[in-house]
């Protein structure tokens, strides 16, 4: 079964979630990244339809220090509860949970496939 279109309500929370971890981790307000010597990226923030539950998709310059950077974050994910709590008006402040994007390598992978020497063959017979 395909998955359900998030409602808008949805997307303007994960927007304010995305918003906020965002402007903590740029001030380096998030003590468990100080070691890390990389730029970390929020791409996403998916909320569940009961706002309960929120996973934020992360990547990082060149996928350097990838893992060290979701451990840290999935470790400060209650510090961004409590400024999420804070900053909004929300009812139940959802659980946030970190995940490593995986959209950009599969575009990667795509874009290989294109610049295959058989498809570009095909797709110039056109």
């Amino acid at each position: 079964m395909a998955e359900k279109e998030p409602s808008q309500r949805q997307l303007r929370v994960g927007q304010e979630i995305k918003k906020i971890i965002a402007g903590e981790i740029e001030r380096g307000e998030v003590r468990n990244l100080e070691d890390i010597d990389t730029m970390v990226t929020i791409t996403e923030a998916r909320v569940s339809p009961d706002l309960k539950y929120c996973h934020v998709y992360i990547m990082t310059l060149n996928n350097d220090y990838l893992q060290e950077a979701l451990d840290g974050l999935n470790l400060a994910a209650n510090h961004f509860r409590k400024q999420i709590g804070r900053l909004t008006n929300l009812r139940y402040v959802p659980e946030i949970s970190f995940r490593i994007d995986e959209s950009f390598a599969a575009v990667d992978k795509i874009e290989q496939l294109l610049r295959h020497p058989k498809v570009a063959q095909d797709l110039n017979d056109e």
